[in-house]
């Protein structure tokens, strides 16, 4: 597999070695376009594809469907519904100092739960071991960064 195979085609597999380093480079990609005016957003937003290239091979060397990455976004859109209802039944109390601290807690709470399912999610696709051999998303995984067939899974 090649660079551009890594970071521009969800298809395939990748063992937890290729998956580390490519999330390693888009995370710095992410990083240092964050510091860039105007233009780093758009990069920012033009990462997402190649994440989701690459945890959607990882998942794939696990045996797993790609739709699982969904799973954070869909805590994260919940938990911020939530935390909106939250701050507009503490508006129809009429209390607007209360408003403004159960809106911030019920947020907190939110984006709390938000990194802690998205960081278990990173960890569980980072760590857990390469299905053997060849499955429905094709044979094992060859590494980018030795020869042959990736060891680590």
């Amino acid at each position: 597999m090649d660079w551009k195979t890594l970071f521009l085609t969800p298809e395939g597999r990748i063992g937890r070695r290729d998956f580390w380093i490519g999330f390693a480079i888009i995370f710095a990609a992410g990083v240092v376009a964050g510091v860039i005016p105007l233009l780093g957003p758009l990069i920012g937003f033009l990462l997402i594809y190649p994440q989701v290239c690459v945890h959607a091979k990882r998942l794939h060397d696990m045996g797993r469907t790609a739709w699982l990455m969904l799973i954070p976004g869909a805590v994260f859109l919940g938990a911020m519904i939530v935390a909106t209802m939250m701050g507009g039944l503490a508006a129809m109390s009429g209390d607007f100092g209360a408003v403004h601290g159960a809106a911030m807690m019920a947020t907190g709470l939110a984006f709390m739960l938000s990194f802690l399912v998205g960081l278990a999610f990173l960890l569980w696709i980072g760590l857990t071991a390469s299905q053997p051999g060849e499955n429905r998303f094709g044979p094992p995984a060859r590494s980018l960064v030795g020869t042959g067939v990736s060891a680590e899974g």
